[in-house]
């Protein structure tokens, strides 16, 4: 991406919310870790529901933080509104999907005028529910073979059937794996779904045993301005879920996926038109590889992903370029960036700690 000079006599003050999640901690790290000449252009206030919140206490990314209600709560937008006012807040980064929705259907309620990088309410609501993705995305090569399964009523045989003796199956909205599953019998199907009863709807997936990988695309205005891939590989806390998938990479690759953005970009925008609407926020688009080593998605966040600073620190500086393009009007529609990577990088991550990016070769033996 075109390099974008700031006025440094100016710092731009940046509201984070939910800075108890490790995504936002995550975007945050990518500016003041690997900004470069600009990690001190921006000072951010982190905000969260949850007085615990370790990210309001991280004052080596916050210089502020304050305990805001939940994106429901019929108080969150006079609150928002103080903390925006007072803080003299110059722009958003929304980042759980809670409020990314949120933020997206009803950001006119602001006060103040800053800047936003948020998707189209009716987009984001379909991208969510990982079943609506899959539907307008029915059709092409894109998706699995996929079923919706109502816990109250599901035939194992029906999904047997049109998915094979092994399947996938997970809640349509969630993060993290949520309900995430490999089914094989219709016992454990039984079990699976009495041991998670708030999941009111699963969606069930053609078993896809390839590599797990991520497509980055940052959109503005409807224009496609950076794109970055990665592979998960292994997970923080991974024996603490049945599926063995938390949500959280603890081990992952850089990748130079070209295929990987041209679909991604496809389906965004055949998603889009469907829907009728334009592109603007940051998308990824999750993949997993089917028995041919053919990439099917999986979902597609409206957000950026924990790992986001790992792939700032290979030189893909994706919250980087959101907060210099958000504030450079003139540079808004330059040329597509597509990161790749010179080396086999792979990057390591722990909880709450500094990621490693290294050559895979440097990996102990």
């Amino acid at each position: 991406m075109e390099t974008i000079v700031m006025d440094k006599t100016f710092v731009k003050k940046i509201l984070v919310t939910g800075v108890g999640g490790p995504t936002p901690r995550s975007f945050v790290r990518a500016v003041k870790y690997f900004g470069g000449a600009h990690k001190s252009s921006f000072e951010f206030i982190g905000v969260d529901s949850n007085p615990l919140a370790y990210g309001l206490y991280d004052r080596d990314l916050f210089e502020k933080s304050f305990v805001v209600p939940r994106a429901d709560a019929e108080q969150y937008w006079d609150v928002m509104n103080a903390v925006v006012e007072e803080n003299a807040i110059d722009a958003a980064i929304v980042l759980p999907e809670t409020e990314v929705l949120e933020w997206s259907r009803n950001h006119s309620k602001l006060k103040r005028t800053i800047k936003l990088h948020l998707p189209d309410y009716r987009l984001a609501k379909e991208l969510v529910n990982k079943y609506q993705l899959h539907t307008l995305l029915n059709g092409t090569e894109y998706v699995p073979c996929f079923l919706k399964l109502k816990p109250e009523y599901y035939s194992f045989d029906n999904l047997k059937n049109e998915l094979g003796g092994t399947f996938w199956v997970r809640s349509t909205e969630g993060s993290s794996g949520l309900g995430s599953l490999k089914i094989e019998s219709p016992h454990v199907l039984t079990q699976w779904i009495t041991m998670n009863p708030d999941v009111s709807e699963f969606i069930a997936t053609e078993y896809l045993p390839g590599r797990n990988m991520a497509c980055k695309l940052l959109y503005f205005n409807d224009k496609l301005l950076a794109s970055a891939c990665a592979e998960r590989v292994k997970y923080i806390m991974a024996k603490t879920a049945p599926s063995g998938i938390t949500g959280n990479t603890s081990f992952g690759r850089l990748l130079n996926e070209p295929r990987l953005v041209d679909i991604s970009a496809d389906a965004l925008n055949v998603i889009s038109k469907k829907i009728g609407t334009g592109l603007n926020g940051i998308f990824t688009v999750d993949y997993k590889e089917d028995v041919n080593g053919k990439p099917k998605i999986t979902e597609i966040n409206i957000r950026h992903v924990a790992f986001t600073s790992s792939i700032a620190a290979g030189g893909a500086n994706l919250p980087l370029d959101t907060l210099l393009v958000l504030f450079d009007e003139e540079s808004r529609y330059s040329k597509a960036t597509h990161y790749t990577f010179k080396e086999p990088y792979v990057f390591l991550r722990d909880v709450d700690a500094y990621p490693i990016v290294m050559k895979e070769s440097d990996l102990l033996k």
